[in-house]
């Protein structure tokens, strides 16, 4: 069965209002992607206001019915997003927010699931790769219609840092982070490109490309968000622009690649968890994943940011009962 049906009306309810939430709700509107979205979460003044506030938008943007919704309300639509759970906090993992959000994962994801909801969930809140994981466990959905937005902010930020690097316009660079939405993550620059050129021919003319740069631009990819909690308490436009583009992606039917988290059956020699890759997408989810061949090196950073996400999610579930 279809997730998205052929129609002309598209309808997304958000699950959490907070920064992200919001933010993405606004992308949604300014960029035309969905003619309904409702707002959904404990702070329902919140929904109620910020529904009003964006609306306010629509004029100048696009023709887009908001409102404050309920979990009722996911019963005709095509996405919900979740973007509900605890925050990173400064000094905080996002590993450390695990079984706090899986808790606050079962009381959102069970009555979407009883309201009759059968489109695509689309995971944003932290740890994306575990609340992802959890919630395809707890919903009983197919893997392709269970998606997290996985590393599509850090390979944003990849793109945007090699681009000031080389001065070319970050649309230009083309690569990937893989891995664990996180601090294992890593960026595939074996099969990074500006240009068509790859990083080792772009080191002919660009000497500066070392190694040890690229390590070092890996780390500032890392470290990113820890950057922006630290001066502005938290990370908000990039990751809702993010999941904005997703959710274009499957509503537009677009077969689009997106490095995103899904379900791995063998790539990468992984089995049964949630981590990103590149992948196609289209209104019925997930279409497949693109398994990049890795040099030696970044097989085994693979290896190791699936390990240490599986341990993670092992205790995570047995510790808040998801089986």
């Amino acid at each position: 069965m279809t997730s998205i049906t052929n129609k002309n009306h598209t309808k997304v309810l958000l699950v959490g209002d907070g920064a992200v939430g919001s933010t993405f709700a606004y992308a949604m509107v300014l960029n035309g992607i969905a003619n309904e979205i409702g707002i959904t979460d404990i702070a329902k003044d919140k929904t109620k206001g910020d529904a009003l506030d964006i609306a306010d938008a629509t004029p100048y943007s696009s023709p887009t019915k908001l409102y404050s919704a309920e979990y009722s309300d996911a019963k005709d639509a095509d996405i919900v997003v979740i973007t509900a759970g605890a925050p990173q906090k400064p000094g905080e993992t996002r590993l450390d927010l695990v079984n706090k959000n899986l808790n606050i994962l079962k009381t959102i994801v069970n009555p979407i699931v009883d309201s009759g909801f059968n489109g695509i969930f689309l995971v944003a809140a932290n740890p994306v790769d575990i609340l992802t994981y959890g919630t395809w466990k707890l919903s009983g959905f197919p893997k392709e219609r269970v998606i997290g937005s996985g590393t599509s902010l850090d390979t944003a930020r990849l793109r945007k840092f090699v681009g000031q690097e080389l001065n070319v316009d970050p649309r230009s660079v083309h690569g990937y982070i893989l891995g664990e939405h996180g601090d294992s993550e890593f960026a595939a620059w074996s099969h990074t490109t500006v240009g068509g050129l790859s990083i080792a021919e772009l080191n002919a003319t660009h000497p500066e490309l070392t190694d040890q740069r690229l390590a070092e631009l890996n780390d500032t990819v890392v470290n990113a968000a820890y950057d922006i909690i630290n001066t502005k308490g938290a990370t908000f436009y990039g990751v809702g622009t993010a999941l904005a583009r997703i959710c274009q992606a499957l509503l537009r039917d677009e077969n689009t690649v997106l490095p995103l988290s899904v379900h791995m059956d063998g790539q990468y020699g992984v089995n049964d968890l949630y981590i990103s890759s590149p992948t196609v997408v289209n209104r019925n989810g997930v279409v497949s994943v693109l398994e990049i061949p890795l040099s030696a090196s970044e097989k085994e950073k693979m290896q190791s940011s699936a390990a240490q996400l599986r341990k993670v999610a092992t205790d995570g579930f047995k510790a808040t009962g998801i089986k």
